[in-house]
């Protein structure tokens, strides 16, 4: 059940987003990094299991933004010649479009591609730019259920604004996680002001957040179905599967929204634990300086990295952050 946070509020850092890639530990993951070749302004991880080498969170060099959360949608025909992963892709590759809200992009990506057969996704997605007058040119949001392009909604468009997104649509507010993540991100950001904590004691706050398990430990013969809802309360999931479960589809790893791609269909949880395997911090300050932190707690072989060799930090500025 992957969470990702987002907020206006510190008055150092005008966009800050957090977010946690649940999956099957040993899925085979590439750590965040420069991309290769055409795409070396693009900076964020990739999935290895689909030949397409879709990724969940990416940021480039000119400010774009975008960040991917999957849900089950019961009863919707989904093409197997369409991946979710490749939704961001689609929108950090390609050239910038002129318009400033990425309008282009929406009808490209809506109305020309079509996506009610993608399978249920969120995407996140916008250009970063230095605030004027307290705006914040914010994210759009587009999902699967999103009819026509008129119908993007946009979130942070000003500051002092906290959201929060899960394996459900945006805006449900019946999972605690993201209920609980908004009100310790919030938290968070007074707490750091007021102590005048430095950026790196600033990133471990954020890090605890994305760490915190209130998850329930299953019960003697609880049924799979019952447990597996238990994911939506919990920001970190930590590591579970086992013999009672190993029989079990990964596609039905939620009980009603999930994590599932088709690739997966054929996998069982007894192939490998399921819990947290990346953390990623963002913070963009006043001067459109980026920070970029990944931390890896699986590298896709169901072990820890070492503990020196689990985050990876970049720093860059945003090109055209004054325009």
């Amino acid at each position: 059940m992957c969470i990702s946070l987002i907020s206006t509020a510190h008055p150092d850092y005008p966009f800050i987003l957090l977010n946690n890639r649940d999956e099957f530990l040993n899925r085979p993951t590439a750590r965040a990094d420069w991309w290769e070749s055409l795409n070396q302004h693009i900076l964020g991880g990739r999935d290895l299991q689909r030949q397409i080498r879709g990724t969940w969170l990416a940021i480039t060099r000119d400010g774009r933004i975008a960040n991917l959360t999957n849900f089950r949608d019961e009863g919707v025909e989904v093409s197997r010649n369409k991946s979710r992963g490749g939704l961001v892709n689609s929108y950090v590759t390609t050239p910038p479009y002129p318009d400033p809200h990425d309008e282009s992009f929406i009808r490209s990506l809506v109305d020309d591609f079509g996506i009610q057969d993608v399978g249920g996704f969120t995407l996140l997605f916008g250009r970063l730019r230095k605030p004027k007058d307290g705006k914040v040119t914010g994210l759009g949001v587009i999902s699967n259920r999103t009819e026509s392009s008129a119908d993007t909604e946009r979130i942070c468009t000003e500051r002092d604004q906290t959201n929060g997104l899960s394996n459900s649509h945006y805006g449900d507010s019946s999972w605690p996680k993201i209920v609980h993540g908004e009100q310790l991100l919030n938290q968070a950001i007074k707490t750091s002001v007021s102590r005048r904590d430095d950026e790196d004691q600033f990133i471990e706050s954020l890090f605890d957040i994305l760490s915190v398990d209130t998850l329930p430990r299953p019960q003697d013969n609880e049924p799979w179905q019952s447990y597996t809802r238990q994911l939506r309360n919990s920001i970190f999931i930590p590591p579970f599967g086992g013999e009672d479960v190993e029989k079990k589809p990964a596609d039905k790893i939620a009980a009603a929204n999930g994590t599932s791609t088709p690739d997966q269909s054929t996998v069982t949880v007894g192939e490998g634990a399921y819990g947290t395997q990346r953390q990623t911090v963002i913070l963009v300050s006043t001067e459109g300086e980026v920070t970029f932190i990944e931390r890896s707690l699986h590298d896709g072989k169901d072990v820890e990295p070492e503990f020196s060799d689990r985050d990876r930090r970049f720093e860059f500025k945003i090109d055209g952050w004054e325009h």
